[in-house]
């Protein structure tokens, strides 16, 4: 039974019913919240540590959602038979539930702390994210954990230009929105999501759209807070001696605002080292143990001095104006096997990203708790430390890696052709080779290029750009295409991807208490005015898509067969198949609708296979002629293959003209005639006739 801290708290949300209850489960973790909405069932916790983790200048926060294969009625495959490594979907979900939330703890606090949603039942309507990260407010809310919450979070959807509060499953396939967004009572504080080359004024008026309707989920945990809400830890800010600090500014500013003024990144970044280790050695000769709080101190004044040159001379460490876009060149077919490759340099951010084609054969499945799925594009991207001129182990993609290709992937997405128009499987790659700003947005740029090098029919190009922020008191400056620095020290990261018809693809994260209306409308506005500068520089390197896929490149060609031939097909243990595969190299997929895939980059091979495939599978058509071979001899007439493997009769009385007293006067085993055929019954019997395709005797017609 539950005991006395138990509280829960219903209301219905959009047509279905949406319950918060805690006490009841996870006690023992500093909050708990079991959040339901429909038949998903979500559980989140949030614990942090009693005493802070010494010697970090950072929060070091977890955050981890984790699907249950219980939860959709399912156990899971492979040799273990128990849930594995976090799948795609687990790894952007934990993404969107930190991103969200980690800007809201205060400076000071330390210690480790760690949020877990698991999902424990799925109705495979209702996706668990916007649960989950509704759960995890929840739950710092209610423990603890200072937290300057809540906050909360829906999908918006739009069917018919009628937004959508968290649209189904089932309703997304028809939607032109897919957008998350997070807010507090004020603000918009993240946006991730994705939609059908819409105009700015159709994205803004959903993020606030989703902003109003996301305000009932706060009262529901401010009720719950009031209710049974822990008494939150105090947290002493860091104390600043401002006479050190004073000394440090006096010491250091010159040689900061020359660094500063370096425009490359690793001469800056070199310059800014040396500056730090110089300051820090004289202010510290004296008191060796305050080095560390004099690099702190530094690190405070380099901040302001980037931000106080933004906000007050509106200029930019780089010498550009807000709205300027770096330099940007292109590139196509750089490598000369690939089936589309691009180069897209824009400042000292540089992405060399591949297309590769394939077939059906090569989809991603994916099992994932909604059933098993299929994915015909894929973008991966990859972020090597020499992008950066770092040294570190080479490992697998981690959270950032997946998250930054899953953005690109969403941005390119809704310009490719049509599955029946192109039957490929498409697979992009991006290695980032330089990184300073957002290399996601070049990995969009130069995905578009290798899409179009490659010949894929793509409605539109495609071009992103970062947005960034910096706030001083009333004072808002909105920045075009933003550095590294400019992210790291600035107030917000808006990715903006998408064509000169419209939005593909938003992500927003912000540091500051979030964006209002007009903020949000003047970075929509100055992103389309870049991105349709940089499209301008892409298509004048390459303006429309290659007619022409590359000689490396897999031609693919589609037949329909019958369904009930596949197994003709196919053949006893697929010995059939594999033998075409064998004698002509190409790859055959066949679909369960009777579509057969036939690809090779041999246009002799390929058609030799598919001439195979027809035979097989042809059918006799009535009144068409056929050239066959006579298999057998019978008293009434003789058997003819038409097709291998299909035969049919030709009577004795249709084997000429003139009367037939027996069948080998006419034709013999072995012999080849041309026969028309005359009927195909109910049963699949062919009735042949070869007289129908001789030229009648002189006279004959008179006669009759």
């Amino acid at each position: 039974m539950p005991g006395a801290g138990f509280q829960r708290t219903q209301i219905e949300f959009h047509g279905r019913t949406l319950t918060i209850e805690t006490g009841r489960m996870a006690k023992q973790a500093g909050g708990a919240a079991l959040v339901q909405f429909g038949e998903t069932v979500v559980l989140v916790t949030a614990t942090a540590s009693g005493s802070p983790r010494e010697g970090i200048d950072f929060f070091p926060l977890t955050c981890d959602y984790q699907e249950k294969t219980f939860a959709a009625g399912k156990i899971p495959g492979g040799f273990f038979k128990r849930e594995g490594r976090p799948a795609e979907k687990e790894i952007l979900t934990s993404r969107l539930i930190d991103r969200p939330i980690r800007p809201l703890f205060p400076k000071g606090f330390n210690c480790e702390t760690q949020v877990i949603a698991t999902v424990l039942s799925h109705d495979k309507e209702n996706d668990p994210d916007v649960v989950s990260m509704l759960g995890a407010s929840t739950a710092l809310v209610l423990s603890d954990i200072p937290f300057a919450g809540p906050i909360a979070a829906v999908r918006v959807g739009r069917i018919g230009g009628k937004f959508l509060i968290n649209p189904t499953t089932s309703q997304l396939p028809e939607s032109d929105v897919n957008i998350i967004v997070a807010g507090s009572r004020d603000a918009i504080v993240m946006v991730e999501g994705g939609c059908q080359m819409l105009p700015e004024a159709v994205v803004l008026e959903a993020l606030f759209t989703a902003h109003e309707a996301l305000q009932p989920l706060l009262t529901l945990q401010e009720e719950l807070q009031r209710a049974v809400g822990k008494q939150k830890r105090t947290v002493v800010p860091p104390s600043v001696d401002a006479t050190l600090e004073k000394r440090v500014r006096e010491t250091a500013l010159p040689v900061l605002r020359n660094a500063l003024a370096k425009t490359v990144k690793q001469e800056r970044y070199a310059a800014l080292d040396a500056a730090h280790d110089d300051v820090v050695a004289q202010l510290s000769a004296d008191a060796p143990e305050r080095a560390k709080e004099i690099g702190s101190l530094f690190d405070r004044l380099k901040k302001s001095v980037f931000r106080e040159a933004i906000v007050h001379d509106k200029r930019r460490i780089d010498g550009r104006g807000l709205a300027d876009v770096r330099p940007i060149s292109c590139e196509v077919e750089v490598l000369p096997r690939t089936h589309g490759s691009a180069l897209f340099t824009r400042g000292e951010t540089q992405a060399l990203v591949v297309t590769t084609l394939g077939t059906s054969s090569d989809e991603q499945k994916i099992d994932a708790l909604i059933g098993e799925t299929y994915k015909k594009f894929m973008l991966h991207y990859n972020f090597p430390p020499y992008s950066t001129g770092e040294v570190k182990f080479l490992r697998s993609p981690g959270r950032r890696e997946i998250g930054h290709g899953a953005l690109a992937e969403r941005a390119l997405l809704p310009v490719l052709p049509a599955e029946e128009d192109f039957p490929y499987t498409i697979r992009i790659v991006s290695e980032v080779l330089e990184s300073n700003g957002s290399s996601s947005m070049a990995t969009v740029c130069g995905g578009s290029l290798s899409l179009m090098a490659a010949g894929v029919p793509v409605k539109s190009a495609v071009a992103g750009v970062a947005m960034g922020l910096i706030k001083e008191g009333d004072e808002i400056r909105v920045l075009s295409d933003i550095l590294g620095d400019e992210d790291h020290l600035g107030d917000m990261d808006f990715k903006i991807a998408g064509t000169d018809q419209g939005v593909t693809a938003v992500q927003m994260d912000i540091k500051i208490g979030g964006v209002n209306r007009a903020v949000m409308q003047q970075a929509l506005e100055q992103a389309r005015a870049a991105r349709l500068h940089i499209l301008g520089v892409m298509g004048s390197t390459l303006a429309k898509p290659r007619t022409e896929l590359s000689t490396y490149a897999p031609r693919i060609v589609t037949i329909h067969i019958k369904q009930d031939r596949i197994r003709d097909l196919i053949g006893p243990g697929g010995k059939v198949i594999r033998g075409i595969v064998e004698e002509t190299g190409v790859k055959i997929d066949v679909e369960d609708d009777g579509t057969v895939y036939v690809a090779s980059a041999d246009g002799e091979s390929m058609q030799k296979a598919i001439d195979k495939i027809r035979a097989i599978t042809a059918e006799a058509e009535v009144g068409k002629v056929y050239r066959g071979t006579v298999r057998k001899i019978v008293d009434f007439g003789a058997f003819v293959e038409i097709f291998p493997g299909t035969d049919g009769l030709v009577h004795i009385s249709q084997l000429a003209h003139e009367r037939v007293r027996k069948v080998s006067d006419v034709v013999n085993e072995g012999d080849v005639i041309d026969v028309k055929v005359l009927e195909v019954d109910k049963s699949g019997k062919i009735r042949l006739s070869r007289k129908e395709t001789l030229k009648r005797p002189e006279g004959e017609e008179a006669r009759q």
